[in-house]
């Protein structure tokens, strides 16, 4: 006999509903008329939820009243239940495999996704890596080839056949390129040599060997730039920075020679900036005082 607490937890499960369609036929408290046209499916809302309820209390009821009258409901499986039942639980098992199955799937493709990012990071890396090492082998290349060409023998031809041409090219370079500037001004002498072209780039030449502390080169570049003692309006400036040259190479005598040729030949023409510097110069270097040049002769 079933006890009425343990058939109201069965009713309300899915299994207990069907086993009640099987005591319902078997009880004759429902008549079941076989059906030729397939069933259309319940649409379980709120009312017809409602009326099944009702309908189990009432069934619930009945079992009651024929346990009391002594009359015990006996519950046998219907066989058409069991197979349902049978292919219930058979698309149980297959959806647990089909979930089982889902899960490996899914734990598979997070590996993959995880590798997948991990190969995207390492060739960002790399790309990096190689656009750092192209970088470098281009700077390596450029630093190559401008070596090459500032370590090669200077031309002795003009790049644009005019020597205050080459001159301007070559000045133009001094405030960005002294190296580049250095080898142009080097072109300018050797194409040109004996001109006033020449003879600016050597005073020129001597200030950027000043600028890099090569005092030595720079008396060379200067005395060549003042053979023949050129009046042009940079020799004043250039005989006082031969002078300076002379004194940082440790040769004081032609240091105040340079300067007291500075007084003879340019200090008369010279700016008052000019002559004030080539005093102080005489000053720091203790030179001796200049001799006083004889008065000149007037005609007749």
């Amino acid at each position: 006999m079933i006890q009425t607490s343990r058939l109201r937890s069965l009713l309300f499960s899915r299994k207990a509903i069907l086993t009640l369609v099987g005591v319902s036929l078997i009880a004759g408290t429902t008549t079941v008329v076989a059906q030729t046209a397939p069933l259309e499916p319940v649409q379980w809302d709120k009312r017809r939820l409602d009326q099944l309820d009702r309908n189990v209390r009432r069934l619930e009821r009945a079992v009651t009243q024929r346990n009391a009258a002594g009359q015990p409901v006996l519950v046998e499986p219907d066989p058409e239940v069991i197979a349902l039942q049978g292919r219930v639980d058979i698309m149980d098992r297959r959806l647990r495999d089909l979930e089982a199955t889902t899960q490996r799937v899914n734990g598979d493709l997070e590996r993959l996704t995880f590798a997948l990012d991990e190969s995207r990071r390492e060739n960002t890396e790399l790309a990096a890596r190689l656009r750092e090492a192209d970088t470098r082998v281009r700077a390596i290349e450029t630093t190559a080839a401008r070596e090459r060409e500032l370590n090669s023998p200077i031309p002795t031809t003009s790049p644009t056949g005019d020597a205050a041409r080459d001159l301007t090219a070559a000045v133009r370079l001094i405030s960005t390129d002294p190296a580049m500037a250095d080898r142009a001004l080097q072109t300018v002498v050797a194409a040109w040599p004996d001109t006033p072209q020449a003879r600016e780039a050597n005073s020129r030449l001597g200030d950027l060997r000043v600028a890099a502390g090569d005092h030595e080169n720079a008396v060379r570049a200067y005395a060549s730039a003042l053979r023949g003692w050129p009046t042009t309006p940079w020799a004043p400036a250039t005989v006082l920075e031969l002078a300076s040259a002379l004194f940082e190479s440790d040769n004081k005598t032609a240091a105040c020679s340079a300067l007291v040729d500075f007084t003879n030949r340019y200090a008369e023409a010279s700016s008052a900036a000019l002559r004030a510097r080539a005093t102080e110069m005489r000053t720091r270097f203790a030179c001796a005082a200049p001799a006083a040049r004889p008065p000149a002769r007037r005609p007749g």
